[in-house]
C-alpha cells in the first residue's frame, strides 16, 4: 500500500504580516478582472445612486462620450480588491488615501490589473502592528492606467518580537492639484440637459465654504454588505469572520461607506456627474450592520478646465452614522465629532 503522508508543505496563503513588506517593494496583484454591465446594474442595486452620465448612454452620448462609463468608484472598488490578499489581509484597519486619480473612464469589457509599491513603513508603539503605506496602479487590457492612488493600512504582526524595519513615512501631496485633473476625452457640457440630470445646479451655484446636507439616509445590511465585498473579491477577514475581531462583529468596508454616501450625495449634488480625483480620505470611525448613514458635502475651492461647459469642485463628503443637522466636522477638541464615519476630499465634474 502506498505509503500516505500526514505533513505536507503548505500550499495556502496566510497573507503579508507586516515584518513580511519592505520598502520598494513591488507587488503584481493576481486575478484581473473584465468588468461589465452586469457590474452597473449590481452596483446600482448596492447603493441608491442616480448620477445620469454612468446611467445612460444616451445621456453620456449628449455629453461627448462614445460610451457611458462605469461609476469611478466601480473601477476603484474592483482594483483596491486586487490588493487585499497581499497589502491588508491581515489588517486592523484601511486608514487614509491620497493622490487618487482617475486617469481614464473605466467600460464595460475593459479588463483591471493591478500593482504596488510599498512606498512607506512604521511600526506601532505597541509593537505589535505596523503601518504600510503603498502606491497602487490599476491598467486596462492596453496597458494604459485607468487609476492610481496610495493608501496606507494599520496590519498586524506574525511575530512581536520580530525586528522592525526602518520608518519611512512618505510625503504625499494633499491636493490633486486642479491643473492636474484628466479631463476624460471629448466631455462637452455645453448642451447639458438639466432636466434629465435632476437639479438645476451648475459651477456658479456653488460657492466655496457652502455646506449641503444632502438629507437622506440608508441603513447598513449586513446581507448588501457582505454582497458588496465579493463583489469586489475583497478577502479581508475583519469583513468576512467574526472570529478575526475581539468583539465578533464583522467590520463594514469602508469603500462600501465611500459608494453609500457618493450616492447619497445626488440630492444636491446631481450635477457631480464625474469623480476626477480623491486628494485625501480617513475612515474615521467603524461601521456596523444596523448603523444608519447620511451624509453632508462642503465645497472646499473650485476651478475652470479647458474642456468646453466643464468645470471642477473640490468637495469634502462627510458620512455619519446617524444624522447630524449642525453639519459638524470636528469638536472643539479638534478630533472628529461623534459620529462621523468618513471624510472624503474629492474633485468632481460639473457643468458651467
Amino acid at each position: 500500500m502506498p505509503t500516505v503522508s500526514t505533513t505536507t508543505a503548505s500550499k495556502t496563503d496566510p497573507g503579508n504580516h507586516f515584518e513580511d513588506f519592505r520598502l520598494g517593494q513591488v507587488i503584481e496583484h493576481a486575478t484581473p478582472r473584465t468588468v461589465t454591465d452586469g457590474d452597473r446594474a449590481l452596483y446600482g442595486a448596492l447603493y441608491p445612486t442616480r448620477f445620469a452620465l454612468p446611467s445612460s448612454a444616451e445621456f453620456a452620448a449628449e455629453c461627448g462620450l462614445r460610451e457611458a462609463p462605469l461609476e469611478e468608484l466601480i473601477g476603484f472598488h474592483v482594483a483596491f480588491g486586487k490588493t487585499v490578499p497581499d497589502i491588508s489581509l491581515n489588517a486592523v484597519a484601511n486608514l487614509g488615501y491620497a493622490e487618487c486619480r482617475f486617469r481614464r473612464p473605466v467600460l464595460p469589457g475593459d479588463t483591471l490589473r493591478t500593482t504596488s509599491e510599498v512606498i512607506g513603513l512604521k511600526e506601532n508603539s505597541n509593537g505589535r502592528t505596523g503601518v504600510v503605506w503603498v502606491r497602487s496602479t490599476a491598467t486596462n487590457q492596453r496597458g494604459e492606467v485607468a487609476i492610481e492612488w496610495c493608501r496606507w493600512v494599520m496590519v498586524r504582526k506574525q511575530e512581536p518580537a520580530a525586528a522592525a524595519p526602518e520608518t519611512v513615512v512618505p510625503d504625499l501631496h494633499p491636493v490633486v492639484p486642479a491643473e492636474d485633473l484628466v479631463v476624460p476625452e471629448g466631455l462637452d457640457f455645453t448642451d447639458y440637459d438639466f432636466a434629465a440630470a435632476g437639479e438645476p445646479h451648475r459651477f456658479d451655484d456653488y460657492a466655496v465654504g457652502e455646506r449641503i446636507d444632502h438629507v437622506d439616509g440608508v441603513t447598513l445590511s449586513e446581507s448588501e454588505h457582505m454582497m458588496a465585498t465579493r463583489l469586489w473579491q475583497n478577502t479581508a477577514k475583519v469583513h468576512f469572520n467574526v472570529e478575526a475581531r475581539p468583539e465578533g462583529q464583522r467590520l463594514i468596508y469602508g469603500g462600501h461607506v465611500i459608494s453609500m454616501a457618493r450616492a447619497l450625495s445626488f440630492n444636491g449634488l446631481a450635477n457631480a456627474q464625474l469623480i476626477a480625483a480623491i486628494n485625501a480620505g480617513a475612515h474615521t470611525a467603524p461601521a456596523f450592520a444596523g448603523d444608519t448613514v447620511y451624509a453632508w458635502s462642503e465645497v472646499l475651492d473650485k476651478a475652470e478646465t479647458a474642456a468646453p461647459g466643464v468645470g471642477a469642485l473640490r468637495l469634502r463628503l462627510v458620512a455619519t452614522k446617524g444624522r447630524d443637522e449642525s453639519l459638524t466636522l470636528r469638536g472643539e477638541d479638534g478630533k472628529y465629532a461623534d459620529g462621523v464615519l468618513l471624510d472624503l476630499d474629492y474633485w468632481v465634474f460639473v457643468p458651467r
